[in-house]
């Protein structure tokens, strides 16, 4: 019986190139400082991914069923900013958190809609959100930072056990994506929808709503994502969480999740965050400049998604 199935290089670097990555970047990052294994330095990388990592979370379900949000970052920005706003105003922390939430939901609710409904494609849509947000961000703000947030310091600088809760709820919410989209049918739905999305209808899958919730579940995540950052910051910023999709979607494609649908993973994106987060690092203990580092970032999803389509090509061929 000589039926071992040979994995492809995309397949061996979803299995195992992420995590050796991982590890090289950990040893090299040792290497160039010797402060880099103390714990505290490693909870501070933790920290410092945090806000995309939960974006990233959203990033993941989108584009394992074939769609993707480029309106992640400003949404992010805009739920800091409302965030902060109410917080500034009333003094209530819980009320801020729960508006920025459902400001997140009810943007990745519309997302879904105008895609599921209007039959546009979500490039097209979350671009147009993109430059809806922008401007409510800016009547909303009149161009200017948000402050008076005291009350936010537990959220952004709090620590339980040592371990700051900007990590805490990172890995929660890593965890309760990781579960819904491996142990639920809805998990099932968003690989099915990726996978075939004529065969998901064809099998009775209701794609239209699934689609409308991940987006929806997606933008939950986003906007959660800017109250942890406004918490972080102190302030509601106007442009704070710009490039900030950008970012999610590289620790997302990076981490072995398929671009064109179907596969990956929600750790993998994490793993995805850390990598990103580890160059980054490096890049700034050699001070390499920002521009460098955009360059280093494009071609990581360049490589990544190259890998991903010739995985494709290879296994069509077979």
């Amino acid at each position: 019986m000589k039926n071992k199935t040979r994995l492809s290089s995309g397949e061996i670097y979803r299995k195992y190139g992420i995590v050796l990555i991982m590890i090289f970047l950990f040893i090299a990052s040792a290497v160039i400082n010797h402060n880099f294994l103390k714990p505290q330095n490693l909870i501070n990388i933790l920290k410092q991914i945090s806000v995309v990592t939960i974006i990233a979370c959203g990033e993941t379900m989108l584009i394992v069923s074939g769609m993707i949000d480029l309106s992640a970052g400003f949404l992010c920005t805009t739920s800091a900013c409302i965030s902060a706003g109410i917080l500034a105003g009333t003094g209530n922390l819980p009320l801020a958190i729960l508006a920025g939430i459902a400001i997140g939901c009810l943007c990745g609710w519309v997302n879904g809609f105008l895609i599921t409904h209007y039959k546009l494609q979500p490039f097209i849509a979350t671009l147009a959100m993109t430059y809806v947000l922008q401007g409510i961000v800016q009547i909303y703000t009149n161009g200017q930072t948000i402050g008076g947030v005291q009350k936010a310091r537990p959220l952004g600088y709090g620590a339980v056990l040592g371990i700051p809760v900007p990590v805490i709820i990172m890995l929660v919410m890593v965890a309760a994506i990781a579960i819904l989209m491996k142990k639920t049918t809805f998990g099932t739905y968003i690989y099915a929808i990726g996978g075939s999305e004529k065969a998901a209808i064809a099998s009775g899958i209701n794609t239209k709503r699934i689609k409308r919730l991940i987006f929806t579940l997606s933008g939950a995540l986003t906007g959660l994502a800017g109250v942890v950052l406004m918490a972080r910051l102190m302030a509601g910023m106007p442009s704070v969480g710009e490039g900030y999709e950008f970012d999610a979607i590289t620790a997302v494609i990076v981490g072995g999740t398929s671009f064109l649908g179907g596969i990956g993973t929600v750790t993998g994106a994490l793993i995805g965050s850390i990598i990103v987060g580890l160059i980054n690092n490096i890049l700034n203990l050699l001070h390499v400049s920002t521009q460098y580092q955009l360059i280093v970032k494009g071609l990581l999803i360049a490589v990544a998604v190259i890998i991903d389509i010739k995985t494709k090509e290879n296994k069509k061929s077979k």
